[in-house]
């Protein structure tokens, strides 16, 4: 019974880990807005999730590509290392940071409002889950 609703909300599991994951990212860019040479760094969620999805079919992990034997693993990374990426800078700083405060915030409160709208999702998808055992 356990191993049949974790198949069915595994894909909202890693949803909410890569949107967790990628609030930590963003709330780490606001944080050092002030820090010179500070590059700011967001997750691609879309490549985030499909890697994940097609990980976990596979029976593996989602790894970090390795274009030759010298480079590092990345494992301490994290799962989604693979899909970071550096922000476009839209307007250059004097001292090299890429944070632009109104950019950051916009994303932030879009995944917050994402991560609300996925644990809604789950949330009603357990209270139907729980009818259907109790039979009503």
């Amino acid at each position: 019974m356990i191993d049949r609703l974790d198949r069915e909300l595994s894909f909202q599991r890693t949803a909410l880990n890569a949107r967790a994951y990628r609030q930590e990212l963003l709330a780490s860019n606001i944080a050092n807005a002030d820090t010179p040479h500070y590059k700011a760094r967001d997750l691609d969620f879309r490549a985030a999730l499909a890697a994940a999805q097609g990980a976990r079919e596979a029976g593996g992990t989602v790894a970090l590509a390795r274009t030759q034997a010298g480079h590092l693993t990345g494992a301490e990374e994290g799962p989604w290392a693979g899909a970071l990426r550096y922000r476009t800078e839209f307007q250059g700083a004097v001292d090299g940071n890429t944070v632009n405060m109104d950019v950051e915030r916009a994303a932030f409160a879009e995944n917050a409002i994402q991560m609300e709208a996925l644990i809604t999702f789950v949330r009603g998808r357990l209270r139907d889950l729980g009818s259907a055992i109790q039979g009503q």
